[in-house]
């Protein structure tokens, strides 16, 4: 599971750069500033949440798989949800697909909740965050 999160993470990544680009160089052209504005909210929560994804990942080797597993998920659909739906409500007058914006709507939100969520997973797996072969962060008492 901790490897398909690392996959994820950096598919999710890479598409962020991508999606950024595509605003900064083509939609800027196309959009009103508001919807450039909601595009690149999109992509900034998609990189704040790749982070996390990547996080989550790296967490589960010290703390609880199912908190970190939940986290990374929670955080996945999130994108989808949350940047998903502001790629889409976006861009939905310039690309013709605008009988699309009542239903994606109240998606946005969801994809808020999940990402909430995904936070909070995080929260319970830091609580059981144990530290692995430890002996080696503490300084000696040994005097030399």
């Amino acid at each position: 599971m901790t490897k398909r999160l690392l996959f994820l993470a950096c598919l999710s990544g890479a598409f962020a750069v991508i999606f950024g680009a595509f605003g900064a160089h083509i939609l800027k052209k196309i959009l009103s500033e508001t919807d450039l504005a909601t595009f690149k909210t999109g992509v900034d929560y998609q990189f704040y949440h790749t982070f996390a994804i990547l996080m989550a990942a790296m967490m589960s080797r010290y703390a609880s798989k199912k908190w970190t597993n939940i986290a990374g998920w929670l955080f996945v659909f999130g994108i989808l949800f949350f940047s998903g739906s502001l790629y889409l409500l976006s861009t939905a007058y310039a690309f013709d697909f605008e009988f699309l914006k009542p239903l994606l709507g109240p998606v946005t939100p969801i994809g808020g909740l999940l990402f909430i969520g995904g936070w909070l997973a995080l929260f319970f797996a830091a609580t059981t965050y144990k530290s692995r072969g430890g002996s080696h962060h503490h300084r000696s008492s040994k005097k030399q």
